[in-house]
């Protein structure tokens, strides 16, 4: 058990990158070394390569403490250094099926009806901008919420999301970042079986290193001879690129077009509880129906294969009249984030709810690592008054990013932000509401990963009712969590101080 553990860890999505990442430099670094009295000028042309990269990277249109984190690595292995970075860049191909950078087939499949977007400005103004940014550059349309329903947590959203599966008809899209064999996957692919020989089009996509290495192919196997068309995202590869970086994140299962959920939930036991891994395990979820829905069948399809628009638009469903009936409550923009682009459309979603907050923000979130640009955002809204709080686990399931964590504590409460930890375990949940009038509920973390790295999905809520189940929620989990005070930050020891700082450095790239 404990050998297996250990591998686990060896092969975490985290850890399985750095190594061979290190391995491949390290055979070309042995390579150069072993030129003998010609490694010397190699060694001169490698501190001119590493002053030209810095000046580079300096200049380059990226995040900041990305930069500082590259510029640092450099500076300090003149030798590793710029031969990594250089490696990294050269290496971000991803493969031509994935059908996410085609916005021309995005466009074409996700029209905009500016008349509920004139709907929107009149109900709720002070989101209009952001709903018209999510759709200009995010591509996705708002729309008209017909039904939305809150879980506050993975077991309450496994028990409906089982009783609306075996309600499919014609198509089930399942996708998921990590999934482990358990009680869990049992009933769900059992489900999966039954409509598969039922004639119900099933698709199930995993990520190639979220799900593991570890992990038998057995039960996979299992699906597609019983009629599961199975798909491995991006699959681990020893001749390793920086691509294998670019995880798929999202957690989403559409059925029949017209009913989707999304949220933090992946198919493993400890998701609802089944399973004790660092105490009590907090998600969150939505369940949506109507057209919104067609949101999240698009993103999926172009993810899971490159298809020409009038092949996905065979899954536009026909919503029945009582699914598309005027009794709607507020608007509903899913929307999806691809590392793709240039666009890190989850994190300006955060930062325009956080700028535009008046009376409050509330966040919970896994892991807390902040750039500058955000950590700004946070405090200038506490400084303005807004009554800012964020929920963090108090039980980690990283160390190092609990120690991230504690490092943007110092200096968040220094600004006023509150800072809550969890009690019970550990929270997943990725939620984000202002002012009681805006929401939004996906896989999106407060960190680099999330917010550049993977692909993710939200959904963004404006005058909606179910923002006060979220709201609610917030100040439940508030009620059985501890706040850090200025005080407990101060008093943490001298070397996790120091090691935090260090860590945070790196935080891009961790």
């Amino acid at each position: 058990m404990k050998l297996k553990k250990l591998l686990s860890s060896i092969l975490s999505s985290n850890a399985a990158f750095v190594i061979l990442l290190l391995l491949q430099i390290g055979f070309l670094m042995l390579a150069i070394t072993s030129l003998g009295e010609r490694f010397v000028f190699f060694y001169f042309a490698l501190i001119v390569l590493d002053i030209i990269l810095v000046i580079y990277i300096t200049n380059k249109n990226e995040p900041v403490s990305y930069r500082v984190a590259w510029i640092v690595i450099i500076s300090v292995f003149p030798l590793l250094g710029g031969v990594s970075y250089i490696y990294i860049k050269l290496s971000q191909q991803f493969p031509k099926s994935i059908d996410m950078r085609n916005q021309k087939q995005t466009r074409e499949l996700l029209v905009q009806d500016e008349a509920v977007m004139r709907e929107l400005e009149l109900s709720c103004p002070d989101s209009v901008n952001l709903a018209r940014y999510v759709s200009d550059y995010g591509m996705y349309p708002v729309y008209r919420n017909i039904s939305a329903e809150y879980f506050s947590l993975g077991e309450e959203q496994f028990s409906k999301l089982t009783e609306e599966l075996e309600k499919a008809e014609h198509f089930i899209f399942l996708e998921f970042f990590i999934i482990t064999e358990g009680y869990m996957f049992d009933v769900i692919s059992e489900l999966l079986i039954r409509k598969a020989k039922a004639g119900v089009d099933v698709r199930l996509m995993y990520d190639g290193i979220g799900t593991g290495m570890l992990n038998s192919v057995k039960p996979f196997r299992r699906l597609s001879e019983n009629g599961v068309q199975c798909k491995v995202f991006n699959p681990f590869r020893p001749m390793l690129s920086s691509v294998q970086n670019n995880r798929d994140h999202r957690k989403i299962v559409i059925i029949d077009g017209h009913t989707a959920f999304n949220g933090g939930t992946n198919l493993a036991d400890e998701y609802i509880n089944r399973k004790e891994r660092f105490g009590h395990w907090k998600d969150t979820a939505v369940m949506i129906r109507g057209q919104a829905v067609w949101n999240y069948t698009v993103m999926f399809l172009q993810l899971w294969k490159k298809a020409e628009s009038a092949e996905i638009r065979k899954f536009e469903p026909v919503i029945s009249e009582g699914i598309t009936s005027a009794a709607g409550d507020g608007f509903i923009q899913p929307f999806s984030d691809s590392p793709l682009d240039d666009e890190p459309v989850g994190k300006s979603v955060y930062l325009e709810l956080i700028n535009n907050a008046r009376s409050y923000v509330c966040i919970t979130t896994p892991y807390l690592i902040l750039d500058e640009e955000m950590t700004n955002a946070l405090g200038f809204a506490a400084k303005k008054g807004v009554d800012v709080r964020i929920i963090t686990p108090h039980i980690p399931d990283k160390w190092y990013v609990h120690m991230i964590a504690w490092n943007n504590y110092s200096r968040l409460t220094d600004m006023g932000v509150k800072i809550y930890e969890y009690t019970p375990g550990f929270i997943h949940a990725k939620t984000c509401v202002a002012d009681g009038t805006s929401a939004v509920v996906g896989t999106i973390n407060f960190d680099y990963r999330s917010f550049y790295l993977h692909f993710e999905c939200g959904s963004v809520l404006y005058n909606s009712s179910v923002i006060d189940d979220i709201a609610a929620d917030f100040e439940k989990t508030v009620s059985v969590s501890q706040l850090i005070t200025a005080e407990d930050c101060a008093k943490r020891s001298v070397c996790k101080k120091i090691a935090g700082a260090i860590l945070n450095i790196f935080a891009p790239l961790l």
